[in-house]
């Protein structure tokens, strides 16, 4: 897996336009929690779905951000969290230990 820094509001905005070519995924992780350092490991050891490209927002840098994400895809903040977003719009969301790669993988497969 290859993870794809987001770090600013512009990129926001284009991964959101982005997302009607294809689905695009962001994981929303707190450098300072343990669990969020968790649920990104277990992410990284499995295999990840080809093609769905993978956004990896730093909340404690760029918490603003992530206040952006909420706004404009109406979803409830949560760290850590995984967001698969499809046409401009959360499909599915996910946070805590119920971020697994295989269920993610499943949602994505759903939209191809």
């Amino acid at each position: 897996m290859q993870w794809i820094d987001l770090n600013d509001s512009l990129q926001l905005k284009q991964i959101i336009e982005e997302s009607h070519l294809h689905p695009i995924l962001i994981f929303k992780h707190s450098t300072r929690c343990s669990i969020s350092h968790m649920a990104k490991a277990r992410l990284e050891r499995a295999e990840s779905p080809h093609g769905l490209l993978f956004y990896y927002l730093d909340l404690v840098r760029y918490r603003d951000i992530s206040n952006q994400i909420a706004d404009m895809l109406q979803v409830a903040h949560e760290s850590p969290q995984v967001l698969l977003i499809h046409q401009a719009a959360c499909v599915y969301d996910e946070s805590h230990s119920g971020i697994d790669m295989q269920e993610i993988q499943s949602q994505f497969l759903q939209l191809t």
